[in-house]
C-alpha cells in the first residue's frame, strides 16, 4: 500500500488517498477514476510530501547505556582473568577438556577454548565441569 496527498486542480483542495501501489495510481489516473472529494473535478496531481519513515531505532535510556557499559566492563575484566590464567586451546576444547579429565596424571592449569553448545552439553553429561560465559571480541565497540 502506499500513500499520496493528493490535490485538485480546479479547487486546490488537498487529501490523501491510498493505493495499492505507484502503478495503481497511474493506471486509475489514465482511467479518470480520481476525482476530488470536494468538487468532483477529475483533474487531480500529487501533491509534494515528506516520506514517513518508520524509525528502527528505538529510544535508549542513558541509564541503560550506563548499564551496558558496566556489563561490559564487567565482561572484559573476567576475560582478561581468564586470558592470564588459563590456557587457550581453540577448537580442540572437547579434547582437552577430556585428556585432563580422564588422564589423572597429567596436571595442567585450566583452560578455555570453543566448543560447540552440542559438545557442552556431552562433556557436562561426562561429569566434565565446563562453563559458557559471554565473549566479547577485543574489536568489537
Amino acid at each position: 500500500m502506499i500513500k499520496y496527498n493528493l490535490l485538485c486542480n480546479k479547487c486546490k483542495n488537498s487529501f490523501d488517498s491510498w493505493f495499492a501501489s505507484s502503478k495503481e495510481y497511474e493506471k486509475l489516473k489514465r482511467m479518470e477514476l480520481i476525482e476530488c472529494n470536494k468538487c468532483h473535478s477529475k483533474s487531480i496531481i500529487k501533491n509534494l510530501m515528506s516520506p514517513n519513515l518508520k524509525n528502527t531505532k528505538k529510544f535508549v535510556k542513558s541509564e541503560d547505556i550506563k548499564k551496558f557499559k558496566y556489563i561490559k566492563n564487567k565482561i572484559k575484566n573476567y576475560q582478561n582473568f581468564i586470558k592470564n590464567n588459563f590456557d587457550y586451546v581453540g577448537d580442540n576444547f572437547s579434547y582437552e577438556a577430556r585428556s585432563i579429565h580422564y588422564n589423572k596424571k597429567k596436571i595442567s592449569k585450566g583452560i578455555y577454548g570453543k566448543a560447540t553448545t552440542d559438545e557442552v552439553k556431552e562433556l557436562n553429561d561426562e561429569g566434565i565441569q565446563t562453563q559458557t560465559i559471554p565473549w566479547i571480541n577485543d574489536k568489537e565497540n
